[in-house]
């Protein structure tokens, strides 16, 4: 039982920091270059795949570090959104072997 109410806490947590999340999206970002060899000519790249669609922006130096902020956001979601299936799992499993230790034969 304690247990249960342990993978119970730890999922409230997560819901608790996924509440405080802020602007997000996924993708990576990259410094690109027209000329690689010289590295002249740079720009800042944003790709991302949604909807089985990649796709490319071209992204303006002072956005650069929202669009950073937006995307670690992002992973933070990923992550948290991930344990919390994982939990959420275990908690299940854990309830139907109670039940079955529970039920008489």
């Amino acid at each position: 039982m304690q247990e249960l109410i342990h993978l119970e806490d730890e999922i409230r947590k997560i819901k608790e920091e996924l509440l405080a999340l802020t602007d997000m999206r996924p993708g990576s970002l990259t410094r690109q270059y027209h000329d690689r060899q010289n590295k002249k000519g740079g720009f800042w790249s944003l790709s991302y795949t949604y909807k089985m669609k990649g796709r490319t922006e071209y992204v303006r130096p002072e956005h650069v570090r929202e669009i950073r902020r937006q995307i670690t956001q992002f992973k933070k979601f990923k992550t948290l959104t991930a344990r919390w299936v994982d939990l959420a799992l275990e908690l299940c499993r854990r309830k139907r072997e109670m039940e079955k230790s529970q039920t008489p034969l």
